[in-house]
């Protein structure tokens, strides 16, 4: 149940259609929404999230995301004192009061704001939860995404290892995205995949990477996260045949791939037809890319991968 002192969602008098924020109990316009400006969150980075997307009115695969949303904010023992139920009733609420049938929407954990003056202990904070919803974002801009994407290697930046930061728990630490994609930007790629430090393809902002090669699907084993959309083409690709190999990837084999892909809730499957100077797939997406892409929208089209919305102009 939600905490004693938030009080119940209720509906908002302003059009939410261009995104809303849950917070405390009360919902409003995105662009009102707001951290103060002592939050360990905001401070510290101190803070984790999940993305599930809307896609025809209903949440995809959300159970998927809501157990890694629960698994990250048990590492870094976080607890906003809601339920797995709590958090998904205020999501469903979140989505109707907008009317969007395709979304992306942010649940969040921060540490919060420290309630002992002076305290330097994360024990002392109160933890908290907000949601956000916005119309549905892509990682790569479909008409780009259509011809197949230009990524860009980062060279004067490697993601941060894993002992530093846990790339399994979905975080805000992106710094290293950051200056790659500064990086890739500057030579006209639309966005970057950062290497390892012992030079092993790892992924991207926002993004997971696979490469194909001879109908095997190939995809990193550490420094990435186990993204959902991720999960969702391992699970396709096993349905429809192909081998699938999650372990590391150097680079230069990388470079001999018959085709390269990235997977991400903000547009599943999605066609990379060039990194740097390299062409896959004759400058255009691949076949098994294509299948792929395809097949991912069919399964959220199927029932058990949906939860639906129900939405207020929605007969009873």
């Amino acid at each position: 149940m939600l905490s004693q002192n938030e009080t119940p969602l209720t509906a908002a008098t302003s059009d939410l259609s261009t995104g809303a924020a849950w917070m405390s109990g009360k919902l409003m316009p995105v662009s009102e929404a707001a951290l103060p400006v002592t939050d360990w969150g905001l401070i510290h980075s101190d803070i984790t999230y999940d993305v599930v997307p809307v896609l025809d009115g209903a949440f995809f695969r959300l159970p998927l995301y809501l157990a890694r949303f629960r698994r990250s904010m048990a590492e870094l023992r976080l607890d906003p004192g809601l339920s797995d139920q709590d958090i998904e009733a205020v999501l469903h609420e979140l989505v109707a009061a907008t009317g969007l049938k395709k979304a992306y929407v942010a649940m969040v954990t921060s540490r919060g704001v420290n309630t002992v003056p002076g305290s330097r202990d994360p024990r002392d904070c109160r933890n908290h939860f907000f949601a956000w919803c916005v119309p549905y974002i892509h990682v790569i801009r479909p008409e780009i995404a259509e011809k197949g994407a230009h990524l860009h290697v980062a060279n004067t930046v490697c993601r941060i290892p894993p002992e530093s930061v846990n790339p399994k728990v979905k975080n805000y630490h992106w710094g290293d995205f950051t200056k790659g994609l500064f990086e890739a930007k500057d030579v006209g790629a639309e966005s970057v995949i950062l290497l390892d430090a012992s030079g092993n393809v790892t992924e991207g902002p926002g993004f997971n990477v696979f490469a194909v090669k001879d109908n095997t699907l190939v995809t990193a084993d550490a420094g990435v996260l186990e993204g959902i959309s991720r999960q969702t083409v391992l699970d396709i690709a096993r349905e429809m045949g192909l081998a699938v190999e999650i372990r590391p990837l150097p680079f230069s084999e990388f470079l001999e791939s018959d085709e390269v892909f990235i997977t991400t809730s903000g547009g599943g499957v999605a066609p990379v037809s060039r990194v740097d100077d390299r062409i896959f797939s004759n400058d255009a997406p691949g076949p098994v890319t294509t299948a792929l892409h395809k097949a991912y929208f069919d399964w959220a089209a199927q029932p058990e991968n949906r939860t639906e919305i129900r939405y207020p102009d929605q007969s009873l």
